[in-house]
């Protein structure tokens, strides 16, 4: 008996719990996203990879073992008691400020943005970071910090960091400070108790979007294409992804049977995937996979909404805006809604380092699912 306080003790401080709750729904979603990922890589990828390296199942290999790799990572995170990472959280959005100051000084460039790092064979993205960075940065000064919250001035110092890193990021990927930009305001939003405070900061980030889109040559050059796709020369991607959408029909042309993935549509794995899903699955298929989100997003409310505090609550909102808003633009840059811009489509787009860090925030959202008491327990 003499030793239960100090065995209490250990339990109570230890980085691990085995939790009475887990949300399954949560976890089928996930897998099931995932799954169809990797189907819609290899259908979109197959030619590309037999015409660059002699292989159709180059790109579905490599995406394979992301995809693997991100799912013990999700449930080794999921049974962390993440209220430990409140103490990392200010360290951890300092070392990706490093990361992202590192990108300028040795980063790697493609499709002519500079925007990774190489360590070895390995490659990746830091700005796919900062997304699951500020989530936990958000949620822990949100929480640490309520009573700032009842005022501007204060707020504005709080969000100091926060904003620095997205203007960081902002210099080469403005689509990503974008999302960066809407996961600090959600979580905002959903912690403040002040609505008109949100409105303000919103206009000024819709503000200093828009000054750069228009002062760096190519973005206002995806502004013609988003306007006169036809006639600009900078709107291939765009036509040939609507060509795609349109043949697509009610039902599509059949798993695998894509013709703009044959060398007509652009990044037709990546960016543009869901071109390929209309084209193959149709409005039908297209409209299922937007269900499916959906249907996480809800799952994803209801942990939200049951979470053990308010950190737990503010983490989980803060990974619902990231899926959303990618989703939403994604889609919308696809199907001419929005200007042309870089963004994948969460699981699903080819990208091993936006897939990981993807899979370390379902870790996150199922380890404040452990933590929930059902009623009655």
């Amino acid at each position: 008996m003499e030793n239960s306080p100090n065995t209490r003790k250990r339990k109570k401080t230890s980085w691990f719990i085995k939790g009475t709750y887990f949300d399954y729904p949560a976890l089928f979603l996930i897998i099931f996203l995932t799954a169809f990922g990797l189907v819609m890589v290899y259908s979109a990828s197959s030619y590309k990879g037999n015409l660059m390296y002699g292989d159709n199942f180059y790109f579905l290999k490599r995406q394979a073992i992301f995809a693997v790799l991100g799912f013990f990572v999700m449930m080794f995170v999921s049974r962390i008691r993440y209220q430990k990472l409140k103490k990392l959280s200010r360290l951890m959005l300092f070392g990706e400020m490093i990361l992202l100051i590192l990108v300028f000084i040795i980063g790697s460039a493609s499709h002519g943005a500079t925007r990774w790092i190489g360590v070895g064979p390995i490659r990746f993205q830091p700005s796919e970071i900062a997304k699951m960075v500020l989530i936990i940065y958000m949620a822990h000064i949100c929480t640490a910090k309520t009573k700032e919250l009842h005022s501007i001035k204060d707020t504005v110092k709080l969000l100091i960091l926060p904003v620095v890193t997205v203007v960081i990021i902002a210099v080469e990927n403005l689509s990503t400070a974008i999302i960066c930009f809407v996961i600090v305001v959600a979580v905002l939003f959903v912690a403040m108790p002040k609505a008109r405070y949100i409105v303000a900061f919103g206009v000024v980030g819709a503000v200093i979007a828009v000054i750069g889109i228009f002062t760096v040559g190519y973005r206002g050059d995806r502004i013609e294409a988003w306007l006169n796709p036809e006639t600009s020369e900078n709107g291939y991607q765009t036509m040939q992804s609507l060509y795609a959408i349109g043949s697509g029909g009610l039902f599509g042309r059949g798993l695998g049977q894509s013709i703009q993935k044959m060398g007509f549509l652009p990044e037709s794995h990546n960016d543009m995937i869901f071109s390929v899903i209309c084209e193959e699955l149709g409005v039908v298929g297209a409209a299922s996979v937007i269900i499916v989100f959906l249907m996480l997003i809800w799952r994803f409310r209801f942990i939200a909404e049951g979470a053990p505090d308010r950190f737990g609550g503010l983490l989980v909102s803060g990974v619902i805006a990231h899926i959303a808003v990618q989703v939403i633009i994604n889609i919308s840059v696809v199907t001419n809604v929005i200007p042309n811009t870089g963004v994948t489509l969460p699981f699903i787009s080819y990208g091993g380092t936006s897939l990981v860090f993807l899979m370390v925030e379902m870790g996150l959202v199922l380890a404040v699912s452990r933590q929930i008491r059902p009623h009655g327990v």
